[in-house]
């Protein structure tokens, strides 16, 4: 609650400088003290509410978004609607180009299908400017009390989202009203109408509109402050449209700066970003009095003042960027991808995270995601340990060689293990700064769960390493061969626990309670199975049969060995299970349903 104290404080000192600025208004002298407090507090209090506005939303839709995103087909036209309506939700174009990458290097889309969201997120950030637009202002604080009401007093953690969303909203356009009434007394200052004057000219209003918004790091912010500027008529059209042209340029610098310290997919995205925000404004720069004719004529079927023919000029221009460069997103992608090619892998391999991006580690829901998709690599990597760790004990071939010539299938194995290690030392480290914003209940369980599994994958690592692969040279040592039947009780039996691995990603990808619920069934009919091919080993070793005995211990150990990797598997579908955001009633009733399918399968 201290932190709400602290803005009401905030909005109360604000109010009572906003009220000195009226006052001084009233006096023949511009009060220049007054006019800066205005205008820096109002700009604080529009940037903080769109920041609020935004986490609400992201918390409330991140998840959903990324589902959206993570389906998109082929079709680019389909990706640009996609990329503007998952933008326009989230208000954030930084996050949707995050996710973007995230889906770029896990491979469930191209780099060419992510230039058309690419697109499609430019115009999905122009809904802020629609919005900003609307005169609101006198409604400001009654959407700060509507807001703030949701976001304490209702128990429902997607309605305080939203609340929260309402509420920054409310304190966006209590900022511009601030900011607006700061900006009045200019209105009849010749000096700063001479400066604004020869904002006119679109090369100066091209640069000043590139430098403002990369210094506050917001296109959006940048928008509402033009917006605002025209309102008071301090800016004609003519000016209005190179200073958010030069915006949509600035905004590519923060697309960098989020490369920082980023993989090649993240370069790549930023770079196409630059490409269509530099080459579309500077199309549009040589025929800039033709396009405020259009603008103009435009908004008089709405009967629209400057502030609205700003924002629709500010849609009108990034829907027609993106569909003049739609057509070409596949050329421009050859392009991108001859600049930033793939880096020629050297003889020593590194390890390096995939998927988990510390730039959206404040919007917890997507962080969240992301370290899930880590996890479920992690889960892949001890799948091929695990499929890979039974040919030297079935085969007459010690060490097989892989595709590479110079690596071993044992090095492969030990490799893995030690990526799965840092792997493990990342994602839960990510997780815990994760932790460090506000979650939600939900998502605080499924924090806890991701890195209990973590954890649980390591173990089933450290078991292939740590136990199995000894067990190779016991083999070797005593030249022990399997009898025709112990070989393919070991080779059913492992094949068993491949798949089980397999279910488990299929299960974490999506926290799907119905899969876990089968990983758990198939858990104890496999421990039935491995005890019966345990008696049947026992049988064949009483019956005194020279391969089993020679290998009972070398068995055991096998069998016992993959049955803790069942363990595993089981341990992970529980947690999957109860950190699953289905409700409990609709857990019971998967559970009935499953339960029942089990006896008829069992019938």
């Amino acid at each position: 609650m201290k932190s709400k104290f602290k803005i009401i404080l905030l909005f109360f000192v604000l109010f009572v400088n906003n009220q000195l600025l009226a006052a001084s208004n009233d006096r023949d002298e511009i009060q220049w003290f007054f006019l800066i407090i205005g205008l820096l507090g109002g700009l604080a209090l529009f940037l903080y509410g769109m920041n609020k506005m935004s986490d609400g939303l992201k918390k409330s839709a991140g998840t959903r978004m990324r589902s959206i995103l993570s389906r998109l087909t082929s079709n680019s036209f389909i990706g640009l609607a996609v990329g503007a309506f998952v933008t326009m939700v989230i208000q954030s174009s930084s996050a949707t180009t995050v996710m973007l990458v995230s889906f770029v290097q896990a491979g469930l889309l191209n780099f060419t299908q992510s230039l058309g969201v690419i697109l499609g997120a430019n115009i999905g950030t122009t809904f802020t400017a629609q919005l900003i637009a609307f005169k609101l202002t006198n409604y400001a604080l009654l959407m700060v009390v509507l807001g703030f009401g949701f976001s304490v007093f209702v128990k429902n953690e997607h309605l305080r989202n939203i609340g929260n969303a309402v509420l920054g909203f409310g304190i966006l356009f209590f900022g511009m009203k601030i900011m607006s009434d700061a900006m009045a007394p200019l209105r009849s200052y010749p000096d700063i109408i001479n400066v604004l004057k020869g904002l006119e000219n679109p090369y100066v209003s091209l640069f000043v509109g590139a430098a403002i918004t990369a210094l506050i790091q917001s296109s959006s912010a940048f928008t509402g402050i033009v917006i605002v500027l025209a309102s008071q008529n301090l800016i004609s059209l003519e000016a209005g449209i190179p200073l958010i042209l030069g915006a949509n340029i600035g905004t590519c610098f923060t697309a960098w700066l989020a490369t920082i310290g980023s993989g090649r997919d993240a370069k790549r995205v930023a770079v196409a970003h630059t490409l269509f925000n530099l080459g579309g404004a500077l199309l549009f720069l040589f025929w800039i009095p033709s396009f405020v004719r259009i603008v103009m004529g435009f908004s008089d079927l709405f009967d629209s003042g400057i502030a609205r023919q700003i924002a629709n000029a500010h849609t009108l221009f990034n829907v027609a960027i993106g569909l003049v460069f739609i057509p070409f997103t596949g050329l421009i992608s050859r392009l991108i991808l001859f600049i930033l090619p793939e880096r020629i892998p050297s003889h020593i391999k590194t390890f390096a995270t995939s998927h988990i991006d510390p730039n959206v580690l404040g919007t917890p829901g997507i962080a969240i995601s992301l370290a899930r998709s880590e996890i479920c690599a992690m889960v892949s990597k001890v799948g091929e340990m695990v499929k890979a760790i039974i040919i030297p004990f079935v085969s007459n071939v010690n060490q097989l060689k892989e595709t590479k010539p110079d690596k071993t299938l044992l090095d492969d194995i030990i490799f893995k293990d030690s990526e799965i290690d840092f792997l493990q030392e990342e994602v839960v480290q990510y997780l815990i700064e994760t932790g460090k914003s506000e979650l939600t209940m939900t998502q605080s369980k499924e924090s806890y769960g991701l890195i209990s599994i973590a954890h649980d994958i390591k173990s089933m690592s450290d078991i292939v390493v740590a136990h199995i692969l000894p067990l190779i040279e016991l083999k070797q040592s005593t030249g022990a061969i399997f009898s025709n039947e112990g070989k393919k009780e070991l080779t059913e039996f492992h094949t068993k626990m491949c798949k089980q691995i397999s279910r488990v990603e299929n299960a974490l990808e999506d926290i799907d309670p119905q899969k876990a619920h089968k990983i758990i069934a198939k858990k104890g009919k496999y421990q039935s199975l491995e005890i019966e091919y345990r008696s049947q080993h026992i049988d064949r070793v009483y019956s005194n049969r020279k391969e089993s005995v020679k290998t009972h211990q070398l068995h055991m150990e096998i069998m016992n060995l993959l049955m803790q990797i069942n363990v595993y598997c089981g341990k992970i579908a529980d947690t999957i299970y109860t950190t699953s955001p289905k409700s409990r009633e609709q857990k019971a009733i998967d559970f009935n349903m499953l339960e029942n399918k089990s006896k008829q399968e069992k019938k």
